[in-house]
């Protein structure tokens, strides 16, 4: 058991934690809790570490004893574990994970693509939801500028409950060209945008399509905008004039489903 706060793993791990440029160094992320350590592929798990408190609260879960045994472990004090840990509440269990690796060819695989483009989101919170949702309206993938938040920063992984482990995403420094690639493969891609003359409820999206969504509090920016091949718009009343990023990715992703699905 580890149980010293100095030694040099857990300095390690909590400087991955922390810091975004340490864990692009070392291409590792992590994620917390039961639920995350069950879920994540046996081939992305790099270390883990618990508490021994967990290790006899889980002593009658076999899927967790079998999963602990194919992938090994480290006990580790509670002391210890509140320095690695970024939540409040700690779950006890911590899990190092090798970064995962996407080419767009991944992003577009199957005959009817769904992706969300995001230019510089840089809400943690709404990135992870974005994920989340997203899985649950069957996206193909997503498309980040490098502007945008950090995938691995642990609230992200928190809030996607494990849909970081299953939707493909990638970064791009050129979210332009990354775009002109999309329209050259045949997916038509959709800015939610106030120039917009059709609302989105009344616009198809059968078809390959990919939606863009900006900055929480400036949108898309004018370059990114125009390279939109359409403009829609989302109904609103009052005086609001925009709605939170992840809502109006919810609202268009889901309206895509109930095309495709439901309609």
């Amino acid at each position: 058991m580890i149980t010293g706060v100095t030694n040099p793993r857990m300095k390690q791990v909590a400087a991955w934690q922390q810091k975004a440029r340490e864990r692009r160094r070392d291409k590792v992320f992590l994620a917390e809790g039961v639920k995350m350590f069950l879920e994540a592929p046996p081939d992305w798990i790099m270390e883990v570490y618990l508490t021994e408190a967990l290790f006899e609260k889980q002593k009658a879960n076999q899927a967790f004893k079998d999963r602990l045994k194919a992938v090994g472990y480290e006990l580790v004090s509670e002391e210890v574990f509140s320095r690695i840990s970024d939540t409040q509440t700690p779950q006890g269990i911590l899990c190092v994970l090798r970064q995962p690796e996407y080419e767009l060819s991944d992003l577009l695989k199957g005959e009817n693509p769904l992706l969300i483009v995001l230019e510089n989101l840089q809400d943690p919170g709404n990135l992870g939801t974005i994920l989340r949702t997203g899985e649950g309206a069957g996206i193909s993938g997503l498309i980040m500028s490098t502007g945008t938040v950090d995938i691995f920063n642990p609230k992200v992984i928190r809030s996607t409950m494990g849909s970081v482990y299953r939707v493909p995403f990638l970064y791009t420094s050129d979210l332009q060209e990354i775009l002109h690639k999309l329209q050259n493969a045949g997916v038509r891609t959709f800015a939610a945008h106030l120039k917009g003359k059709q609302y989105f409820q009344e616009t198809g999206f059968r078809g390959p399509c990919a939606f863009l969504i900006g900055n929480e509090g400036n949108g898309l920016t004018d370059e990114i905008s125009q390279c939109a091949g359409e403009y829609i718009k989302i109904p609103m009343e009052g005086k609001v004039e925009s709605l939170n990023a992840s809502v109006a990715a919810s609202l268009l992703m889901y309206e895509a489903y109930r095309q495709r699905h439901l309609s």
